[in-house]
């Protein structure tokens, strides 16, 4: 692993001297920056936290903190406010910035620190897209709930708070982290309703998506025939979360579909959607399945691959908890962990909850708006944005019932028939997940795992379980609107009764599954429920690839150890090749092959369909596929409205039955093109492009090197960046590492007879600073596989010899 340094002499840093003390434009002041003194230098520290001992204004007791050979804080209190003070603290001091920046995006305050522009982008546009989507509004409504109804626990996020606060009023400009120095700002207080932003901000991650706006183009443009073989709800492949055949005992809600029609009209969407890889793979073994009789639990949430990472590890210890896990930075407790009874981790549920309302205002003062026959009262919010350098920007965003209007004429492109168009999402209302990961850390069997992810809302996740008396389970947590078939999968008239949400499912008809005979749960953002179960539930994009491959492993592997599911966390089979690329070999016309395309053919023709990254097949292909995709969809790429293109398996299905299907036809040409003129006509363009990249120095057609999977700075500076890792896998690989998206921790635990084991890596490291020599020193281990074997106990000493460091914060 290299180590990210300036190489930067001492005499360059004299030369700059004093005229570069200020901030030019959007230089830092340098002089500071490169000061041995003040700048980057003071940031290169070299142990977990440069004291012993420390009195803070805010706790009420001793609070013992250890760290680990990892760097892995184990935190020690007599009492919980003291115990998530500390949490807040010892975040902050490895990940304060990170804890900021993620919040200044998802409140649209980047302009305020950045300026009204970096290169042709727009920051002041991107602030207005996170303001308008209204994450702000739902962390508020969120705030106040716990105020509220839940003050215990909202006196926890208080202390979490206020430990973030203590570590930030300790800083000197020394003490700053280095992007605080590159961007020249400082941090601000911390808040608890910045903790309700941070769930605000995974919904935004893992919640958001959805494609109404598209398909109403894709339906109007094509007509409902093409639009079902583009975009089908459910193929026959289905090998969903809740294993086939399980039966639903209870009564469901029942919505009759109305007499209504969709409005259909042209729009062209400017708010992107997360990224579609978001997901995770999750899957548990009893111990009918272990070689051990123990029950084993693997989880790995696939997201973006960034340092500082996304998570922070850590133990939480006090009298009435021992929990162990992975952390939001920003948020209190374990998010995905284990304590001594029990084990879960999650995956996300794919449930289209965006829907989107055409608004009909009375007059352009858009006072009120149709629904239901009678003209209702809007409500106006003003946005400032504040511009670093500049005048702050205004926004008037209006508020329906249904929610934000996002789309109207202060925001919207010279493409779309009609404006005013609310946004109607789960995570604009009040919700209680803090709470359920409270409950969740102290639970102690099934029944109180279930009681306290009930609380969780959003983003919907597939909690996988495990406990030490045996049992396994899976529950689909999440707050669901009753929806009839199709409902928000459309464009939808906002003043129609009819189209408007009318109840949410009883949290005991979500999807459920406990100690299933097939001995094992898994989940990995497949179809949730065969169509036995009696709700309608739908996404535009279920995964059909992942799913398919651990089950049937799942499913024929016995004598199961704890190395068998740290392997099948690192499978690189490449389900989508396995299932297209036959068909296209077929379609060569191998009697015309020049000795280059024997070559390249014979490697793929020989190859296993495994992504490991010392082969070159996987880069073939990759390539290929990829031009195959661009040729067959050009209609769609160069479509006049907003559409998009088909996913990887419906692409499949669609080469292999619908032969005559005219977008097969390229429409630019004369003659009418078949699915093997496409084929072989890629084939050849696949070379060329693959030739041309292997004439330029460095390159080679291993798959690791051509797929550069990088961990990115979420400044993007590219010496804090570590590329070209050597891992293999691919996204819809159970391995699901592409060029910047992948598994983001990886655990395994493992319980049973009185006995908490658990293994976990993740492409990072604990501290964010580039200056400290552990700084991303995980990644070669998350690499190739090797995972490291977590301290868990009830006590811990500063002597023993897993301990590298400890401090004392004591009250003051």
């Amino acid at each position: 692993m290299k180590t990210f340094r300036f190489v930067i002499s001492f005499s360059i840093a004299l030369a700059i001297g004093i005229a570069l003390n200020t901030k030019i434009g959007a230089i830092p002041p340098l002089g500071k920056f490169l000061s041995p003194f003040h700048g980057f230098w003071q940031n290169a520290e070299n142990v977990a936290i440069d004291i012993e001992s420390e009195s803070v204004e805010g706790l009420s007791d001793s609070v013992n903190v250890y760290f680990d050979e990892l760097l892995i804080p184990h935190v020690f209190a007599s009492n919980e406010k003291d115990l998530f003070f500390t949490q807040g603290y010892v975040t902050a001091y490895h990940r304060l910035w990170q804890m900021e920046f993620q919040l200044y995006s998802a409140a649209g305050r980047l302009a305020e620190i950045l300026g009204p522009e970096i290169g042709n982008t727009s920051l002041v546009d991107i602030d207005r897209r996170m303001r308008r989507i209204g994450l702000m509004h739902g962390a508020r409504k969120s705030e106040e709930l716990f105020k509220k109804e839940e003050p215990e626990v909202y006196e926890l996020i208080q202390s979490y708070s206020s430990g973030v606060n203590a570590y930030i009023e300790s800083l000197s400009y020394a003490d700053l982290p280095i992007e605080y120095k590159l961007l020249d700002y400082e941090p601000e207080e911390w808040s608890p309703l910045k903790c309700f932003l941070l769930i605000a901000n995974m919904n935004n991650m893992l919640s958001r998506g959805e494609r109404d706006l598209e398909h109403t183009n894709a339906l109007k443009k094509w007509g409902r025939e093409v639009f079902e073989i583009l975009y089908p709800e459910r193929p026959d492949i289905v090998d969903p979360v809740i294993p086939v055949g399980t039966a639903f005992d209870f009564d469901p809600i029942v919505v009759e579909k109305p007499d209504v029609t969709f409005p259909l009209y042209f729009t062209d969407p400017m708010i992107e959607n997360p990224d579609p890889d978001n997901g995770s793979n999750s899957f548990v073994v009893n111990g009918e399945k272990t070689a051990n009789g123990k029950v084993i639990l693997a989880n790995e949430p696939d997201l973006s691959l960034n340092l500082p990472s996304i998570w922070y590890i850590m133990q939480l210890n006090s009298p009435t908890i021992n929990v162990m896990g992975a952390t939001l930075p920003g948020g209190p407790g374990i998010t995905i962990g284990f304590n001594d009874s029990i084990a879960w981790g999650n995956t996300n549920a794919k449930r289209d909850l965006v829907d989107w309302y055409y608004i009909q205002f009375k007059d352009d003062s858009r006072e009120e708006y149709l629904y239901n026959d009678n003209w209702v009262p809007t409500k106006k919010v003003i946005e400032e944005i504040k511009v670093r350098g500049s005048f702050s920007y205004y926004d008037t965003i209006i508020y329906t019932h249904h929610g934000p209007v996002v789309y109207d004429r202060n925001f919207t492109s010279d493409r779309s028939e009609v404006t005013n168009l609310a946004m109607k999402w789960i995570a604009h209302d009040a919700s209680k997940e803090i709470k359920a990961l409270y409950l969740g850390n102290k639970a102690e069997n099934y029944d109180e795992f279930v009681e306290a992810f009930s609380y969780f809302s959003g983003p919907p996740q597939n909690y996988s379980f495990a406990a030490a008396n045996g049992d396994i389970a899976l529950w689909v947590n999440g707050k669901f609107p009753v929806k009839w078939e199709e409902q928000g999968k459309f464009l939808m008239d906002g003043s129609n009764i009819d189209h408007e949400w009318k109840t949410y499912m009883p949290n005991s008809h979500n999807l459920h599954v406990k100690n299933p005979p097939r001995n094992f749960v898994s989940s990995a953002n497949q179809h949730a429920a065969d169509t036995l179960y009696p709700y309608y539930q739908y996404d535009y994009n279920y995964e059909y690839y992942r799913g398919r491959r651990i089950n049937d492993r799942l499913r024929v592997m016995d004598e199961i150890t704890v190395e068998d599911m740290m392997n099948l966390q690192h499978d690189n089979f490449n389900y989508n090749a396995s299932e297209a690329l036959p068909m296209m070999l077929d379609s060569l016309d191998s009697v015309s092959f020049t000795d280059r395309e024997w070559d390249y053919y014979n490697k793929l023709a020989t190859w296993d369909y495994f992504n490991n990254p010392d082969l070159q097949a996987p880069t073939i292909y990759e390539v290929w596929w990829r031009k195959l995709n661009s040729k067959l969809w050009d209609e769609i790429d160069s479509s006049e409205v907003a559409v998009y293109r088909p996913n990887w398996y419906t692409t499949v299905d669609i080469l292999k039955s619908e032969s005559d299907f005219f977008m097969i036809d390229n429409q630019s040409t004369s003659v009418t093109e078949s699915r093997g003129d496409l084929i072989r006509q890629t084939f050849k363009e696949a070379i060329e492009s693959l030739e041309e990249y292997l004439e330029e120095e460095g390159h080679s057609l291993l798959w690791y090197q051509y797929k550069n999977t990088t961990i990115r700075h979420l400044l993007r500076i590219k010496p804090f960046n570590e590329g070209k890792v050597k891992i293999g896998g691919n996204r819809h690989i159970v391995n699901a590492a592409s060029s910047s998206h992948g598994p983001s921790w990886r655990m395994i635990v493992e319980l049973g007879d009185g006995d908490v084991n658990a293994w976990g890596v993740y492409p990072g490291s604990q501290s964010g600073n580039p200056g400290n020599p552990t700084y991303g020193h995980l990644i070669d281990d998350w690499a190739s596989g090797e995972y490291h074997e977590l301290l868990f106990e009830r006590s811990l000493s500063p002597n023993q010899p897993e301990i590298t460091h400890s401090i004392t914060l004591n009250s003051k």
